[in-house]
């Protein structure tokens, strides 16, 4: 049986999808069944993180609705072990069959290793609808007190919701400027409340690789893309130290 991973940030612009399609391509380059899930209804772009956006997909409602199966997926160009669902442009979180859409979620564990959830930011229906039935849960912070805090928020909701595996994900961090604020990533454990799975610095290859249309890790294996090769490395319970 599989684990469902929901990628959740307290705001926008942390990089969240950024860290789901770059994690999700290092454990699909392992060999790990991998399928990515975008959850932003009406404002997808997973697909460009996957370096995926000139090729044809179906939205998770072409399953809910009965129009297509699982393995019809057709697999990423790269990574053959890669698969991906959109999310439908013309709808409303609020409109997604909550119950349906976790039954496609049921189905998606037994047929993959890991089922990544790129839920929107912030705490609405989206949100709700990726960590509601999620195994596990990684929440994407930056280091600016704005993010921290609205991390720290979205913390909160999440215990609220019973959830308990929850690790934080520090990204776009400039090493300089933070040295500069004399703030580390302890103090940003601290303030957020959770335990720390991985740090990733900013790195100008994130949007280079969307530029060419390419997955992070097939454009660099340096900066971001290795710091999220190591997150993939402790998802699957390898004791890998945690640093830039």
């Amino acid at each position: 049986m599989g684990e469902a991973i929901a990628v959740l940030s307290g705001k926008g612009g942390t990089g969240k999808t950024t860290i789901t399609a770059a994690v999700a391509t290092a454990l699909a380059s392992a060999g790990e069944r991998v399928l990515c899930i975008d959850c932003d209804v009406g404002l997808r772009n997973l697909d460009i993180s996957l370096g995926a956006a000139d090729q044809p997909s179906l939205s998770f409602l072409d399953i809910l609705q009965g129009s297509y199966r699982l393995d019809q997926l057709v697999s990423h160009p790269v990574y053959p072990t890669l698969y991906f669902l959109t999310a439908p442009m013309n709808s409303a979180a609020d409109d997604i069959d909550p119950e349906a859409f976790w039954a496609m979620i049921a189905d998606a564990r037994r047929r993959f290793d890991y089922v990544f959830l790129d839920a929107p930011a912030g705490v609405d229906a989206g949100f709700r609808l990726a960590a509601a039935r999620a195994d596990r849960v990684l929440l994407v912070t930056g280091s600016d007190p704005a993010a921290v805090r609205d991390a720290g928020r979205t913390g909160q909701m999440l215990e609220l919701m019973g959830k308990t595996d929850v690790r934080l994900i520090v990204n776009r961090i400039w090493p300089k400027l933070v040295s500069s604020m004399d703030l580390t990533v302890d103090d940003v454990m601290d303030d957020v409340g959770l335990p720390l799975i991985g740090v990733v610095p900013e790195d100008h290859n994130v949007i280079l690789a969307a530029a060419f249309g390419k997955p992070l890790l097939e454009y660099t294996k340096r900066g971001a893309a290795a710091a999220c090769q190591r997150i993939a490395k402790r998802i699957c319970g390898m004791p890998v130290k945690i640093g830039l």
